[in-house]
């Protein structure tokens, strides 16, 4: 390895020492006497790092290493100091010198120079390349995060001219069950929609903010259910969470197909009514979904209405979130409770 080395010492004698014995191993030394010189050969010349003696004749090596790192310099210092001056060189490295030798008469002083030259050079290398595929990943990354949020945004687009075809379908059928079913569908295509258009609107493209996903989701559930013969008043009450995408598909699809059925058969008799969902932390990994309504409620055994795949679709997907779908028993109305593991 061959180091370029700026040797800053008022002692010419020292540095020609230095010069010789470094040549040997084939390093290149320049000499400087005093900061200025230092700064002119720093400026038409390229240095691995610094060798800074403590004493000179205008200032000491701590004024040089203030100046040096004033004028964005960032080369390792080695710095050099007598042998009882352990504080000096303690400050040195405080203030940025990335290693210190101590100056004596013996021979060890040059093999222990050049050792701590070599090592802070290694070193520095070791911080540039780090410091390179940092930026290269956090690029990639950017890049990545890029196209991922095109591609949402795409999907989302897509998935809505899909809802949108089966809403023209919904109003061109004639049949009230194709209606109704058709209905179904749409809701859960504008679930997973509004997921992905979550995923693209974030500040994170891996994971969902679910108090914004839910809000978005049930108001369009509601505009997609609306009648003038119905009033039901659908709320939604979230905690600040997010989940992976895969997950916060689940949620939306839990949500779609609950709120759903209490829209068609929690008020049969009735031309108004409330459906709630809720979602609250219940523990630091820990989340518990709700959705209730006060209608004529359910019983445990009861048979699934119509074809049964919304049944399925909640029960499969409350699953995979915790520890699966429950609903608490009351003398009126329904309850559904979801837990959600957050570590997941």
């Amino acid at each position: 390895m061959n180091v370029r080395i700026l040797y800053l010492d008022d002692d010419p004698a020292i540095a020609r020492l230095v010069q010789k014995v470094f040549s040997r191993n084939g390093h290149s030394v320049s000499h400087a006497e005093d900061l200025e010189q230092a700064l002119e050969l720093l400026g038409r010349e390229t240095f691995d790092a610094i060798v800074l003696d403590h004493y000179l004749r205008a200032m000491t090596g701590h004024d040089v290493l203030a100046r040096l790192r004033a004028e964005g310099i960032s080369l390792p210092v080695v710095y050099v100091t007598g042998s009882n001056e352990a504080e000096i060189a303690v400050n040195a490295i405080k203030a940025g010198a990335s290693d210190y030798v101590i100056k004596s008469v013996g021979e060890d002083f040059l093999p222990l120079l050049m050792s701590a030259i070599e090592q802070s050079v290694d070193n520095a290398r070791l911080r540039a390349e780090k410091a390179r595929a940092e930026e290269e990943i956090r690029l990639g990354k950017e890049r990545a995060e890029a196209l991922l949020a095109e591609v949402n945004h795409r999907v989302a687009n897509s998935l809505a001219l899909v809802a949108s075809l089966i809403r023209l379908q919904i109003s061109n059928a004639r049949s009230d069950e194709v209606k109704a079913e058709l209905a179904e569908t749409q809701a859960r295509i504008t679930a997973i929609a509004g997921m992905h258009r979550s995923l693209y609107t974030s500040h994170d493209v891996s994971r969902v903010d679910l108090n914004i996903y839910l809000a978005n989701l049930v108001g369009e559930i509601g505009n997609s259910l609306a009648s003038p013969e119905r009033q039901i008043n659908l709320t939604v009450e979230a905690d600040p969470l997010s989940l992976k995408s895969d997950r916060a598909v689940s949620v939306g699809m839990i949500v779609t197909e609950l709120v759903t059925n209490a829209y068609k058969y929690a008020y049969p008799e009735a031309s108004a009514g409330d459906i709630r969902v809720r979602l609250k932390q219940t523990g630091p990994d820990q989340a518990l979904l709700t959705v209730e309504d006060d209608g004529v409620g359910i019983t445990a055994d009861a048979a699934p209405k119509g074809t049964g795949l919304g049944s399925r679709i909640i029960k499969s997907m409350a699953a995979s979130l915790g520890a699966g779908l429950s609903y608490e028993e009351r003398s009126q109305g329904t309850v559904a409770h979801i837990p959600i593991d957050l570590t997941r």
